[in-house]
């Protein structure tokens, strides 16, 4: 199974937050699983850094990738193939980062794990 993370499912993983449902934690954790992490969601914890929401104990040019490695989790880059989904989408949901993590759970056939109630109405498959 192919999982993609939500931003703050990446964040609760690499700080072993108990917002971490254990379903969640379960999936992450299995070997057989592929993880990623959407080059999306490193831009939504840039901007959330340099508004001051988001702190990091150093730059998130050298955090997140190597929250990364650490956890085993590969990059996901957005694609045109992706992009070109988000026209298709319903509106129930105007986040733009999460639309476009939809647009590459679609495209890439994957899992978003995913606390967000809005982002399990598209069709896709989710877990939490």
């Amino acid at each position: 199974m192919k999982l993609l993370l939500d931003t703050c499912t990446f964040l609760w993983i690499i700080t072993d937050a108990p917002d971490l449902s254990a379903r969640a934690r379960d999936l992450f954790l299995n070997p057989d699983h592929e993880v990623y992490l959407s080059s999306v969601s490193v831009w939504e914890m840039c901007v959330k850094y340099k508004l001051g929401r988001l702190p990091f104990p150093e730059p998130p040019e050298r955090f997140i990738p190597l929250q990364r490695e650490r956890h085993a989790i590969e990059s996901l880059p957005l694609t045109e193939p992706a992009t070109l989904h988000l026209h298709k989408l319903s509106p129930h949901h105007q986040d733009p980062f999460d639309r476009m993590l939809v647009c590459q759970a679609v495209e890439h056939e994957m899992v978003l794990l995913t606390p967000d109630p809005l982002i399990t109405q598209y069709p896709i498959r989710t877990a939490w």
